[in-house]
């Protein structure tokens, strides 16, 4: 499935919610950079979760820092590395795809990823060192 056609398919609610897991969340922020410049991928992919979330009655799945982090993570490692594909991106960034013990584990402390201050607005990494 090219970029331009799982945006197409996750923006019209056509992917069930309980096929979308964490890594369909990096890929789907992989195909929205691929396709504009990032602070329009940025806008365009929050509107897409907080719309795919409302859909189901779970406004409170979307979380402002955990979106934002992993999304510009994704973008600092196709700026470094420039991928061909979305399959060679995933290959060199195992890291991202996994969630639970994930790479955010080592910018933020799970007491401040657990806070609804983090679920509501974007918090800067809290781990120094």
């Amino acid at each position: 499935m090219t970029n331009g056609e799982l945006i197409e398919r996750f923006e019209s609610d056509a992917i069930p919610s309980d096929s979308f897991h964490h890594a369909d969340h990096v890929r789907l922020a992989f195909a929205y950079l691929s396709e504009n410049p990032p602070l329009q991928a940025l806008e365009k992919f929050t509107a897409a979760l907080k719309q795919f979330a409302a859909a189901r009655g779970k406004p409170q799945l979307y979380h402002e820092t955990i979106t934002h982090a992993y999304f510009f993570l994704i973008r600092d490692r196709m700026a470094r590395s420039t991928p061909e594909s979305w399959e060679e991106f995933a290959a060199n960034n195992m890291d991202l795809l996994q969630w639970k013990g994930g790479v955010l584990s080592r910018y933020y402390y799970p007491s401040t990823l657990e806070s609804d201050l983090a679920r509501e607005v974007f918090l800067f990494p809290d781990k120094t060192g």
